[in-house]
């Protein structure tokens, strides 16, 4: 049997073997080259050596949790690693967290493989929809590099998860349209899973934390209110 491309390399962090090696192993077969960590300081090592594109972090493991281990990899990484993170029921609090410390997408326990596959390939799939020869977007205080992934806020660089930049990035690309959640939702996440549009006022909010001279009453991040969101030049 062929084995699929090479689409990307995925940590898989779980101290469940279990799920370590289900999920492990639907990303193998879908083209991921991956490894699976059985605890946080293992997961921060990895990260260190393997530099990977994905990491699949589970957020109750003992010891050094899921949220700990995302803090360090924030914090220490030199590149912008996507983070999806795989939460229980119960745990609604710490995923809002999550996606506020910078995860990029979040699946519920118990899940379908297929699913989470799905999230990874939105997820990395927007890396590969800009091209380098893209001119960067200019605006009052604010430069978007489509092509390099970089934004520079008053003249300085800002650090954006990916989700964060794609979501920037959509809007700055339709100056004064305003979009629902809903649409941001499908135009941004890429699937039809999530039926909680909170993600989006999440990423919102952080967003203008990192880009906005005053979050409080932002520039170019505006809220539409009854519809959502649009991005003023």
């Amino acid at each position: 049997m062929a084995h699929p491309p090479r689409r990307g390399s995925g940590l898989v962090v779980a101290d469940e073997p279990t799920i370590g090696e289900i999920v492990s192993r639907y990303l193998e077969r879908s083209g991921y080259e991956t490894r699976v960590a059985a605890d946080g300081p293992q997961a921060i090592a990895a990260v260190a050596s393997q530099r990977p594109d994905l990491i699949v972090l589970d957020l109750m493991m003992p010891g050094m949790d899921g949220l700990e281990v995302m803090r360090r990899v924030r914090e220490r990484a030199e590149r912008r690693t996507a983070i999806i993170l795989l939460t229980a029921k119960g745990e609604e609090s710490d995923r809002v967290i999550g996606l506020r410390l910078g995860a990029d997408d979040y699946v519920v326990k118990p899940f379908s493989p297929a699913e989470l596959v799905a999230r990874v390939d939105a997820v990395l799939r927007r890396v590969d929809t800009v091209t380098d020869h893209e001119p960067a977007l200019v605006f009052d205080g604010l430069q978007i590099d489509p092509g390099g992934r970089r934004v520079v806020a008053a003249g300085e660089e800002v650090v954006l998860t990916q989700r964060e930049f794609e979501l920037l990035l959509f809007l700055a690309r339709r100056p004064g349209r305003a979009f629902s959640r809903d649409e941001l939702m499908d135009h941004v996440w890429g699937h039809a899973f999530y039926s909680d549009t909170s993600t989006v006022t999440v990423h919102v909010r952080r967003l203008r934390t990192k880009i906005e001279p005053d979050p409080e009453v932002p520039r170019h991040l505006e809220t539409v209110w009854g519809v959502g969101y649009r991005f003023a030049p």
